[in-house]
């Protein structure tokens, strides 16, 4: 049962995690990944896309139709903290300029 709510909860952080990489590669801007600052856009959409596969294989993997809404509270919290997480960085970035 735990990992239903693990697995959940790092689907939604890295379902999150995966949508602005991916939609600034699809824009064609350059973002920051872990491979660097200023990574390209096609390096962005790789990057978005890997975080929607492992966010798929956590929710495959984690048995969630037995429980959908308590594998839903868990997703939906991932993507919470994830977002906030973001949106601080993104904030923490604008002040240092």
């Amino acid at each position: 049962m735990w990992q239903l709510y693990v697995f959940s909860f790092l689907a939604g952080l890295f379902g999150a995690n995966g949508v602005p990489h991916f939609i600034k590669g699809v824009l064609g801007e350059k973002f920051q990944t872990p491979f660097g600052k200023s990574s390209s856009a096609s390096v962005n959409v790789v990057w978005g896309l890997a975080n929607f596969v492992v966010a798929a294989l956590f929710l495959f993997t984690g048995d969630v139709h037995e429980h959908l809404l308590r594998a839903f509270g868990m997703v939906v919290l991932g993507i919470l903290l994830m977002s906030l997480v973001l949106a601080n960085s993104k904030m923490m970035m604008a002040n240092k300029k």
